[in-house]
């Protein structure tokens, strides 16, 4: 029989932060998976990538005064300390700008269109006056047309889950600049997911019970069936996905649309694909014979916030696009801390993976709570300190660990280090031990390492209530008694041996050492059909684990030390400091206004009239309307920024911008001051 062959990935984490310990809560149950998988026999390719693209990596990276690719590239730099630490082994880590994702995004497009499921339609889109863009999904807020939850994004309502146009949104607001945004006009591409073929598709995939777990095919159902809109009217079935975004915009340009971008989130998951043929290449394998194997599984982790996409959107644009489609898409839930409590950095009930690896805290302590916390269902788990302690303690130490400490010594003192003959009990132990192999592998396969913990565990108090039964440490004080010393202790060394079969995918570092103390090549589930037998040669026991303190859980959820800063006036500590080289940068000159005038449909802005000397006349829109009267500013000196680059606007082009004091604290302080040179200084000197 040829062994399995599974394509696994975890949710592309977005490339504007940090990995959390929701993303590593994800990747451990995903890692453990894969490695019983690989236990079990399978050839598993395991993969991951950055979700690059989007209008809050480009506005982030502007932000930061880098490329997009620049920004991501940082980011990307950072995971590999994470992942190590923890001990999650993705075969391939890439990024949803590679040219594989580009590739094959607009191939997938290409094809999904000449299955007649693309269309064009003007559409009105929401656009911020003042930042002179069209306002992507998630910078549009406000309250849900479904569940009325207030402050919800414009693509999707992380409280009801429903998916909808951000048009249909009630009250929006612009969370760049906090405007009314405006309604404007634009040509969109969408893919069809209302033509009956992919509803009947969909139906069928979601409903079948192979794909997806029953809580999420119960939630999937409803989307399926009739909802009632904004204005009262009602809609049946699945709405039409709109795929293509404006520029400006960081992503993949639609091939046959100059101008047009995909959304991220159809070139994201896609990135699966990229990340997986961009592994092959480098293998030199065949990615299209790869994907054209009809026994090929293909397996998503992924997150409950993120069900729609994956189990709607992503199979179809799999299956007409000629594609397989995935074998499950497994969900798991949140993490909580303390029965329920939000994540929360400022409230010190944030769990911090890099502080964690810093305080000297096992990973793989976090890898067996996680472990014996996740059951494979669509829950949210509960981290609780003293549970996690206890349970690493008892369990893993005192329970696990404590078998091998209590029996190696004397294999190593009495015996020349080589393993003896169980004795009849110490059989039956190991048989019934051995028994237990298919139910725990099943409940690895089923991704219920939770019940795979509990079983382990109940086998190890087993093993330890032999060894309390035989007391090794007394039958060594008695004559006579060595070949029953022996029998204990080599049968307590073949049962650590079995338990570490069976705990590896959740502890793979600790079972490396028990492989090297056992001299023994990798263990795998089969190995679990045999002993080590008789004169099996062992090397010295090394302590494998520590306990958890009180002390390394207080700081772990301890809140950082304030930093005493001098306030100054103006409400803000100075900034960071810079070279001269870095001010040199900024090309600030004296300018005249020489006209000042409201803008017509702002409350905010005049329009300003500056010369810097140049020969001719600049334009720039300024904020400061609340404290000026035009008449005050014009024929004023004041202080331009000169080489910025021009801003397009609602109103026009603003060519540089004036220099102005506020406080950090605009409500308690409210007021802006134009800065105004000395009598003396001329347009177009520079400021040095």
């Amino acid at each position: 029989m040829s062994a399995r062959k599974i394509f696994v990935t975890t949710a592309l984490p977005y490339a504007n932060g940090r990995f959390h310990i929701g993303h590593i809560m994800e990747y451990i149950q995903a890692d453990t998976w894969v490695r019983a998988q690989r236990m079990m026999g399978a050839e598993v390719n395991f993969v991951g990538a950055d979700d690059a693209h989007g209008a809050p990596i480009m506005i982030a990276a502007e932000k930061a005064g880098k490329t997009p690719q620049q920004f991501v590239a940082e980011i990307a730099a950072g995971r590999k300390e994470y992942l190590d630490g923890f001990h999650i082994a993705f075969d391939n880590w890439h990024s949803t700008d590679a040219p594989e994702n580009h590739e094959l995004a607009q191939q997938i497009y290409l094809d999904l269109k000449q299955a007649g499921l693309i269309e064009t339609r003007t559409i009105e889109q929401f656009y911020d006056p003042e930042k002179g863009m069209f306002l992507p999904d998630r910078f549009i807020k406000g309250e849900c047309p479904r569940c009325h939850a207030r402050d919800q994004y414009g693509d999707n309502c992380e409280v009801c889950g429903a998916v909808y146009a951000p048009t249909e949104l009630i009250h929006p607001y612009s969370a760049l600049s906090g405007a009314k945004p405006e309604l404007k006009t634009s040509e969109h591409f969408f893919f069809k997911l209302s033509d009956p073929r992919c509803v009947e598709f969909l139906k069928e995939w979601t409903q079948n019970g192979q794909h997806v777990q029953p809580e999420v095919a119960a939630k999937v159902k409803e989307w399926f069936g009739t909802r009632t809109n904004p204005d009262g009217s009602t809609s049946t079935g699945l709405d039409d996905w709109d795929i293509s975004r404006d520029a400006p915009y960081f992503g993949i340009e639609i091939p046959d649309a100059p101008g047009k971008y995909f959304y991220v989130w159809l070139d994201a998951p896609i990135g699966y694909l990229a990340s997986l043929k961009n592994l092959l290449d480098r293998r030199g394998e065949d990615y299209e014979a790869y994907m054209a194997d009809p026994m090929l599984e293909q397996y998503h982790f992924i997150g409950k916030d993120i069900i729609t996409f994956h189990t709607l959107f992503w199979p179809a644009t799999l299956h007409f696009s000629g594609r397989k489609t995935p074998t499950k898409i497994c969900v798991h839930g949140f993490m909580t801390v303390n029965n329920g409590e939000k994540m929360s950095k400022s409230r010190g009930t944030g769990l911090d993976p890099l502080k964690y690896l810093a305080l000297g805290m096992n990973p793989e302590w976090l890898r067996y709570y996680l472990g014996a916390k996740l059951n494979g269902r669509n829950e949210d788990i509960d981290f609780n300190p003293d549970d996690f302690m206890a349970r690493v303690n008892a369990d893993l130490v005192g329970k696990y660990v404590n078998i091998a400490s209590r029996a190696a010594g004397f294999i190593a003192k009495r015996f020349g280090g080589r393993l003896g003959q169980p004795g009849s009990d110490g059989e039956a132990l190991l048989a019934e031990l051995r028994a237990h192999r298919p139910a725990i592998v099943q409940a690895y396969e089923e991704r219920d390492t939770a019940r795979a913990a509990r079983d382990i565990m109940l086998l190890c108090d087993k093993v330890n209530s032999y060894v309390d039964a035989n007391k090794p440490w007394e039958l060594a004080k008695k004559e006579g008694m060595e070949q029953r010393l022996h029998e204990v202790c080599s049968t307590c060394i073949e049962a650590f041996r079995l338990l570490t079969i069976y705990l590896k995918p959740m502890l793979p570092h600790t079972a490396q050492q028990v492989e090297a103390f056992l001299k023994v090549a990798p263990l795998a589930f089969d190995d679990a059909q045999t002993l080590l037998g008789t004169g099996q040669a062992i090397g010295q026991y090394q302590h494998l684990m520590q306990r958890v303190t009180t002390e390394q859980l207080d700081a772990l959820f301890a809140l950082p030390e304030p930093v005493e800063e001098k306030v100054l006036p103006g409400g803000e500590a100075i900034a960071p400091e810079i070279k001269i080289d870095d001010f040199a940068k900024v090309d600030l000159r004296i300018a005249k206004i020489v006209e000042c005038k409201a803008v017509e449909g702002s409350t905010k802005l005049l329009q300003l009239t500056l010369d810097a000397g140049e020969g001719r006349l600049r334009k720039v829109f300024s904020g400061i309307s609340s404290m000026y009267q035009p008449e005050q500013l014009q024929g004023k000196l004041t202080v331009l920024v000169a080489n910025l680059a021009p801003r397009k606007m609602k109103f026009g082009v603003s060519e540089g911008m004036v220099l102005a004091a506020s406080h950090a604290d605009e409500k308690a302080h409210p007021g802006i001051y134009v800065l105004e040179p000395f009598p003396g200084a001329q347009p177009g000197m520079r400021i040095h």
